[in-house]
């Protein structure tokens, strides 16, 4: 069925306005008065959070049903390091929030800290990434939540594979996979893009592949140094052995692929160039492709280019070479 409504973290960090963040419903019936409105906040109960990315509390990889109900969304806060869940499932239309986990609790359980994205597990629990420790040093890793009580249960990964940073990450219960990126250094980026910071392993440059059942590493791949590799997917038929990544500074796609002999290959299948620009901190603005997403049918990738600001599709009936088809 048609969606009727969808949720967005909205946040203050850096505008000077002392409110806590919200999270916006926005009504997506085109037959209703308020269609492409904001019908509700809901604000959280502190300041400085920073909400950032949003995940369901089930998915379709939790259940062989299609009886999964995506009742609770997940937001955890990037600066603060602290988790909210709230209750979209009552009404929908004013969502409640129905559960805090404090930042203290994260920091002392896991000692991790700066969460960003969080996606159910196929047990029905759920990771979230993050991207330093609670001191804002690099460190990646994942966190996780018991999918029904959504008390925190502790780090996922083992305790000698906890890459330096982290970002993004996704799976393919089917090949026993999960492929993570590196993102930043929370205490020096946090203060926003800096050309001093290049060449100083400020920026993440890592593809991490791991055993999803056994949650170790088992490949990294160098994507170069100051890529940044932020988004990650995997196309959408369970049985799919690829996806793709984007690298925010190097302006770079690459494909990622299983091979014969069950090891995982890097190929590169998108460049986009540098502009050259005046007045800005560099004499050449990178794209700065902050998300990556692919239709639910596979049969086209798009490409958010934060700083170029445009928004790209590529065609995929040839996965190892996205042809461009459209532009915005």
């Amino acid at each position: 069925p048609r969606e009727e409504v969808a949720y967005v973290t909205c946040t203050y960090r850096g505008t000077g306005i002392d409110q806590p963040d919200f999270l916006a419903t926005i009504d997506l019936n085109p037959r209703s008065a308020c269609y492409c409105q904001v019908i509700h906040r809901l604000p959280m109960p502190n300041l400085k959070d920073e909400l950032h990315s949003a995940g369901w509390s089930a998915g379709c990889a939790c259940s062989d049903t299609f009886s999964t109900r995506r009742h609770k969304l997940i937001l955890p806060c990037l600066i603060s390091s602290r988790i909210y869940v709230v209750d979209v499932g009552s009404q929908c239309r004013a969502p409640k929030l129905c559960k805090m986990i404090e930042p203290v609790d994260v920091f002392w359980n896991c000692n991790k800290g700066y969460l960003n994205v969080p996606r159910s597990l196929p047990n029905g629990d759920v990771l979230i990434a993050n991207m330093g420790d609670p001191a804002g040093n690099a460190r990646g890793g994942f966190i996780v939540l018991d999918g029904d009580t959504f008390e925190l249960k502790g780090n996922w990964e083992n305790e000698c594979e906890t890459p330096p940073s982290g970002n993004d990450f996704w799976f393919q219960p089917r090949h026993n996979v999960l492929v993570s990126t590196a993102g930043l250094v929370p205490k020096r980026a946090g203060r926003g893009f800096n050309p001093n910071d290049l060449k100083k392993g400020v920026f993440g440059r890592r593809l991490n592949i791991w055993n999803l059942s056994c949650r170790t590493l088992t490949q990294c791949f160098d994507l170069g140094e100051d890529s940044l590799p932020l988004s990650v997917r995997f196309l959408h038929n369970p049985d799919a052995a690829e996806g793709y990544v984007s690298c925010a500074l190097s302006g770079v796609v690459y494909r990622f692929c299983k091979c014969e002999a069950n090891n995982w290959a890097v190929e590169e299948v998108i460049r986009i160039p540098a502009k050259e620009v005046t007045g800005w901190i560099m004499p050449k603005m990178p794209a700065f492709t902050v998300d990556l997403v692919i239709s639910m049918d596979d049969r086209y990738l798009y490409l958010c280019n934060w700083l170029h600001g445009d928004i790209r599709q590529y065609e995929l009936s040839r996965t190892c070479k996205p042809r461009l088809v459209g532009q915005v």
